[in-house]
């Protein structure tokens, strides 16, 4: 096993200097076109109980850019589990990774984040007249892009190899797999399409 930054270098060696030189501080005006472009966001947080890496999607561009270091994340209506936002209130520190469709480079950024519930914020990102339930704010600390060889060795943006919903479990038998076999997975899963529509916002 390796155990050490030195061992690690070993292997690897030193980063490329372009490696080095497209992580900055702040979101400059390429970095900006990928966040407003990208209606899907992972967001990755720690806290006291562990770890936590959601994704939150909407529309290209739901994610606010209020300044060069400052974005603005809607939070939408989900299970209330809350983990990332359990997580920010008790240590701040927050990474984002941006997805584009049919693109291969991803955005990364790393940063400190806070919850606002103001209700004037809130509001303004209403969507069907229904507020965002929170807000969180991220201060850009690194802002980096990823070249698109996980893209491309993924085949991620192929049609040809999506796979039909039926190769998978559905909702309603995980469901189902989790609660022993008492749980009605043909009715949930008959609702679904409706439920899901009905809750986004």
């Amino acid at each position: 096993m390796l155990t050490t930054i030195e061992q690690l270098e070993a292997i690897y060696g030193l980063p490329h200097d372009r490696a080095v030189r497209k992580e900055i501080p702040f979101l400059n005006l390429d970095y900006q076109a990928m966040v407003r472009a990208s209606p899907l966001v992972i967001v990755s947080s720690v806290g006291p109980d562990g770890m936590d890496g959601s994704p939150r999607g909407d529309t290209p561009g739901f994610v606010r850019i209020i300044d060069e270091r400052t974005l603005a994340i809607p939070d939408r209506p989900g299970n209330n589990r809350i983990d990332t936002l359990r997580n920010i209130v008790l240590d701040s520190r927050i990474s984002l990774l941006f997805i584009i469709p049919g693109i291969g480079e991803t955005l990364r950024v790393n940063g400190r984040a806070r919850i606002s519930a103001e209700p004037e914020l809130l509001e303004s990102f209403s969507v069907n007249g229904k507020p965002a339930r929170t807000v969180i704010l991220v201060k850009v600390e690194a802002a980096y892009f990823h070249c698109s060889k996980a893209i491309v060795r993924s085949d991620l943006w192929n049609p040809e190899k999506y796979l039909d919903r039926s190769a998978l479990p559905t909702a309603g038998a995980f469901h189902k797999r989790l609660n022993d076999g008492q749980f009605d997975a043909e009715t949930y899963d008959r609702e679904a399409p409706a439920r899901v529509l009905n809750s986004l916002y």
